[in-house]
C-alpha cells in the first residue's frame, strides 16, 4: 500500500518520524539484538553520534513486526544475516536508557553471519564487527551494557 509518505524521500520520512515522536511524547518500541555469530563471537555496531559501541537495533517501522525489525536493522546497521532468532532476554523501558526520547526496547539474542557488509547509512554507523566475548567493550552506548551482559548469561527473560 503506497500512501503519500511514500513519495517522500527516506531520510526525510525518518525526520518526519523523529518530530512526530517527540511530539506526540508517547514511548517508542525498539528492539536490539544480541547477535551471535557461530564461534559465539558478538556482534557490535559503532554509533556516529555517540562514537560508542552499541549493539543493532532500532525502532519499529509503521506496519512492521518485531521479527522484521529484528532482521531490517542487522542488516542495515551492520550488512549481516540474522539466521535464527534464538529468544528474548529482556524488555527494557527506564525513561533514562536512551538520551533521544522514552523507548521500550525487546532485547532478542540471535544468530547471525557474514559477511558484514556494513552500514546503509554512514551517518548514523561508523562501522560493525564481530567482538570475541574477552574483547567487548567495557561500556555500550544506550545503555546496552547490562543488556547485553544479562543477554549472555542465559537466565530467564528480564523486565524492567
Amino acid at each position: 500500500m503506497r500512501g503519500p509518505l511514500s513519495l517522500l524521500p527516506r531520510q526525510a520520512y525518518g525526520l518526519l518520524h523523529e518530530i512526530a515522536r517527540h511530539l506526540l511524547r508517547r514511548p517508542v518500541v525498539g528492539v536490539v539484538v544480541v547477535g551471535l555469530d557461530a564461534e559465539g563471537n558478538v556482534l557490535l555496531i559503532r554509533r556516529a553520534d555517540t562514537g560508542g559501541w552499541a549493539l543493532p537495533g532500532g525502532t519499529l517501522e509503521w506496519h512492521e513486526t518485531l521479527t522484521s525489525t529484528v532482521h531490517r536493522e542487522v542488516d542495515e546497521e551492520a550488512g549481516a544475516t540474522v539466521t535464527r532468532i534464538r529468544r528474548v532476554s529482556g524488555v527494557y523501558s527506564r525513561p533514562d536508557r536512551d538520551p533521544r526520547f522514552h523507548a521500550v526496547t525487546v532485547c532478542v539474542v540471535a544468530d547471525v553471519r557474514g559477511p558484514l557488509r556494513g552500514p546503509v547509512n554512514a551517518l548514523e554507523i561508523r562501522e560493525a564487527r564481530f567482538f570475541p566475548r574477552d574483547q567487548l567493550p567495557s561500556e555500550l552506548s544506550m545503555g546496552g551494557s547490562d543488556m547485553l551482559a544479562w543477554a549472555l548469561q542465559g537466565g530467564e527473560a528480564q523486565l524492567e
